[in-house]
């Protein structure tokens, strides 16, 4: 996530991320309004008073500090004394200053579901509970607490429980989906290893052998030598074509690729960007769709790095023409940089990609910015829809 936001399983980066963490952390500490209220009307003596606001600031110190621990390993040991000097420290203050600091044990409750995995916070959170309501007892007027405090310390610490495993999962869903990436352009590089060998294992071969043969005939039979050297230039020739339409096929562009592509580009340029979900492009040609993701492709470089837009919309669209079906792709952005006098080689070679597909391209500048608008022939696909 970019920007001040912090998401689940990250650690904040920056003071703005940290600051944003602690806001939403810090909002929940408006419960402590109770011991806070205690502290000023309560008529406790000064030295009691200045005891009370140096624990409740040791309390919500060490609070945070384990809320801020979630989900780091190897720590247990450092939480489970955490705890236990927390719960020791709000038993203290219960019996020494009274009731309104039972609340105290609702935050235990919730930083050992946060700090401490399921199979321990199972028993931490029912524990913290139950010496509330031990706690409870004994204060005078406790008992009147017991129902309002009980039910959200349980529901409170078991609900982080589920936010940790939560946080847990999505961190190792993240590492998986690298793994997976990292597999996948592994695989990627043997098979075109693999291709590449058995596209040019034989022609090189077969130049080497007929190098030799031509550099032996050559003194003798010079005519022979240079039917050899016409058969050279044929295999070169030919595997050079091979070489090329295996390259062309690994790196013809996807257009759900160039959609997700087009999505961290724009949002890396500070654009606003409007995208249409994964299309489904079952019966749609291939050259129709390599040529749709080419001009997707422009129209984003285009956006990024010579309008100056702040806002980019994409809508792919299915329409029945006269010709037949059409995929229609639009990039219209608000920039005032995309038009220019005259269309640029990137515009030149895609209309000429376009009308290689059965396509055509329009680019214009509108009063509100710049749009392209490539259509190519659809095939029998059915409904693609538009922006989301």
């Amino acid at each position: 996530m970019s920007g001040t936001g912090v998401g689940i399983g990250q650690r904040p980066e920056t003071r703005k991320q940290m600051m944003v963490k602690m806001l939403w952390t810090g909002i929940w500490l408006v419960y402590l309004s109770a011991p806070v209220s205690d502290l000023l009307h309560g008529g406790h003596g000064v030295a009691a008073v200045v005891l009370g606001w140096l624990g409740l600031a040791g309390f919500v110190a060490w609070y945070l500090a384990l809320l801020f621990r979630t989900g780091r390993r190897n720590a247990q040991e450092f939480v489970l004394a955490s705890l236990a000097v927390l719960s020791a420290e709000s038993a203290l203050l219960v019996l020494t200053l009274g009731r309104e600091w039972l609340v105290l044990f609702v935050y235990v409750s919730i930083a050992s579901g946060a700090a401490l995995p399921l199979r321990l916070a199972r028993w931490t959170v029912p524990v913290a509970s139950a010496l509330m309501a031990c706690l409870a007892l004994v204060v005078t007027d406790g008992t009147e607490y017991i129902g309002a405090l009980l039910i959200p310390a349980l529901l409170g610490g078991f609900a982080m429980t589920g936010v940790r495993e939560l946080v847990r999962t999505t961190i190792e869903l993240r590492e998986a989906r690298a793994r997976v990436a990292q597999l996948a352009a592994n695989e990627e590089r043997l098979r075109l290893a693999r291709d590449l060998h058995d596209l040019l294992g034989h022609s090189l071969s077969l130049i080497t052998l007929k190098s030799e043969l031509a550099g032996r005939m050559l003194p003798a039979h010079p005519d022979k030598a240079a039917q050899q050297v016409a058969d050279i230039e044929q295999v070169s020739r030919q595997a050079l074509v091979d070489v090329r339409e295996a390259v062309s096929g690994y790196r013809r562009p996807r257009l759900a690729a160039e959609l997700a592509g087009a999505q961290v580009a724009l949002a890396s340029a500070g654009v606003s960007a409007t995208l249409p979900a994964e299309p489904d492009l079952t019966g749609v040609p291939e050259e129709s769709e390599s040529a749709l993701a080419w001009a997707l492709r422009e129209a984003v470089t285009n956006v990024v790095r010579h309008s100056g837009a702040r806002g980019c919309t994409v809508e792919l669209l299915h329409r029945q023409t006269l010709d037949g079906p059409r995929l229609e792709l639009t990039v219209e952005d608000d920039g005032s940089g995309g038009s220019g006098d005259g269309p640029g080689n990137g515009l030149t070679g895609l209309t000429e990609r376009l009308e290689k597909a059965g396509g055509t391209l329009e680019a214009a500048g509108t009063r509100r910015g710049f749009r392209l608008v490539a259509r190519v022939p659809a095939g029998g696909a059915g409904d693609i829809g538009s922006a989301s």
